[in-house]
């Protein structure tokens, strides 16, 4: 690899290939000590994204750690219980994290490191240059071949003596259980991640990917960051997301490659409809020079497809996957994408549909979709029961429903009700409710997943006090902000006298549902 290739830009500052490896050899270097092996220690890290980010991410891989990114959107009881959880040995984050991070590390008797000692950042990049400069176009490299060639294809020279079936990244995921599991990916199923979709969207040193992702999130690990800088491709990093910074950059026409969550794709055509003709005209013309627009990780509303397509003459590439096995379906790069369906197996991806008992279906029946392949995660870390039930033969159980139309899959829908996907994020029904039960006034509750439009779904929690206790919504509201990440917080309360239960006392979440039906939604502060 050329070392001069830009591979980030961030922060006003443009980084080459060759100043991410000196930074993540760094950072692999301080975290090793006078070791040569982290044997599989677990490193938590809270930075925000940016070059920094990568080089840490990359620097524990090195040192022979798993990474194991946090959300710099949690409040520090979400950050406890991930570092306690993953069973931290390190944990690091930026300088003025440190307030939070070092008390919670210690608690859980790791080691709290920041950055700038990671990065001794007075050495600052010799080569950071003008945010504008391109890449050369060159041929994309081919990935080698054997055992750990798919590995190398998105780690940059890696140490010798890290295998390919050795754990490389945590990441926690909802599901279905109260709190978060933590799902376990090895550099093998990583490499198999990247190079299936480096296929299949035809990714190549000529790209430039901007990316206003959070990075605690397959979607921009794997899909994102993980594709581009695997085949030596540049890419742009934002914070955070901010609508009309990302269209400046889409009206500049450097940007080949841009992918998004649907709520994101519903701010950007809010300001899109807001903004003055001229700059509308600048913003669309920009936009059409990209390459592949893609949108994931919930259901894309076909009114939000349509319209887009109207603003930038881009239909966007929707496609299927989950923290546990990458991408498995996607729409085709060249070809027909048809609103709704999130179209068929990516390369080297097997996927079936299955009824109740694991028999497939017939042809035109729904059923439950099963994958199967070098992508799909080891394990849920130190959960082996729920490892065990997750598989099936041999097949991973995703508990997502869908159909065969014409060759391409359409989602249903969720096989249990407490899976809630709001602006991207897959989240737990069942976490959010035991967190709204320690509030002092309440006395149960119940929270359900309801139609939205910008956010896909947005959490709404029925209510019971308890008795001579008065709470309002917006009361509630405001103690969840300290205890739950923004996209767990409720955003519409109601307050009832009993929960509807069956016969067997438990909660009939539909009838909750329909509470909320057409109602007023209590938004959060």
């Amino acid at each position: 690899m050329n070392d001069a290739r830009v591979a980030i830009v961030a922060g006003g500052r443009t980084y080459s290939y060759g100043d991410l490896d000196r930074a993540s050899r760094r950072v692999g270097a301080t975290l090793l000590g006078d070791r040569d092996d982290l044997n599989q220690t677990r490193v938590a890290f809270l930075v925000q994204p940016g070059f920094d980010h990568v080089a840490v991410q990359r620097g524990i891989w090195r040192a022979g750690g798993v990474a194991v990114p946090l959300a710099t959107s949690h409040p520090p009881p979400e950050l406890d219980y991930v570092i306690r959880d993953a069973g931290a040995a390190l944990v690091t984050g930026e300088p003025a994290s440190a307030g939070v991070l070092a008390p919670l590390a210690a608690a859980a008797g790791a080691r709290f490191l920041t950055t700038l000692e990671l990065l001794e950042r007075a050495d600052v990049p010799a080569s950071a240059r003008s945010a504008s400069a391109r890449p050369p176009v060159r041929s994309a490299p081919r990935a080698d071949a054997g055992e750990g060639g798919k590995v190398r294809a998105y780690m940059d020279r890696p140490m010798p003596h890290l295998g390919a079936t050795r754990r490389a990244m945590i990441i926690y995921t909802s599901g279905t259980t109260a709190r978060p599991k933590g799902v376990v990916t090895t550099h093998a199923n990583i490499g198999a991640q990247i190079a299936s979709l480096v296929e299949a969207w035809e990714w190549s040193p000529a790209d430039r990917l901007l990316l206003a992702l959070p990075l605690h999130h397959v979607h921009g690990i794997i899909n994102g960051l993980g594709s581009a800088l695997a085949v030596a491709a540049t890419c742009e990093i934002l914070p955070v997301f901010d609508a009309t910074e990302v269209w400046e950059r889409l009206a500049s026409g450097e940007i080949t490659v841009f992918t998004a969550v649907p709520t994101m794709y519903y701010r950007l055509i809010a300001a899109w409809d807001a903004a003055p003709a001229d700059v509308r005209r600048a913003w669309s013309d920009g936009a059409r020079l990209a390459r592949l627009m893609m949108s994931g990780s919930a259901a894309l509303p076909v009114r939000t497809l349509s319209r887009w397509r109207e603003i930038t003459g881009h239909t966007l590439l929707e496609r299927y996957g989950m923290t546990e096995i990458g991408m498995a379906l996607s729409n085709p790069l060249h070809g027909e994408r048809r609103p709704g369906l999130v179209g068929t197996p990516l390369p080297g991806v097997e996927v079936r549909l299955v009824d109740q008992s694991g028999a497939a279906v017939p042809d035109g029946a729904s059923g439950e979709i099963e994958v199967r392949g070098p992508s799909v995660f080891l394990e849920y870390w130190r959960r082996l029961d729920e490892t065990r039930a997750a598989f099936r033969d041999g097949w991973f159980r995703t508990g997502d429903v869908a159909i065969v139309e014409r060759g391409s899959y359409r989602l249903l829908g969720r096989t249990a009700v407490d899976i809630i996907k709001t602006g991207g994020f897959k989240v737990s029904a069942l976490e959010i409710e035991e967190a709204l039960r320690r509030h002092p006034a309440v006395a149960d509750c119940a929270v359900v997943g309801v139609f939205d439009q910008e956010w896909g779904e947005r959490v709404a929690a029925a209510v019971e006090l308890g008795a001579g206790t008065t709470l309002a919504p917006a009361e509630l509201q405001q103690w969840a902000e300290e205890q739950l990440a923004p996209y767990k917080v409720p955003r519409a309360v109601r307050v009832v006298d009993t929960l509807p239960r069956n016969a067997m006392g438990k909660v009939v979440k539909p009838e909750i549902a329909s509470l909320f039906s057409g109602s007023t939604r209590t938004e959060p502060h």
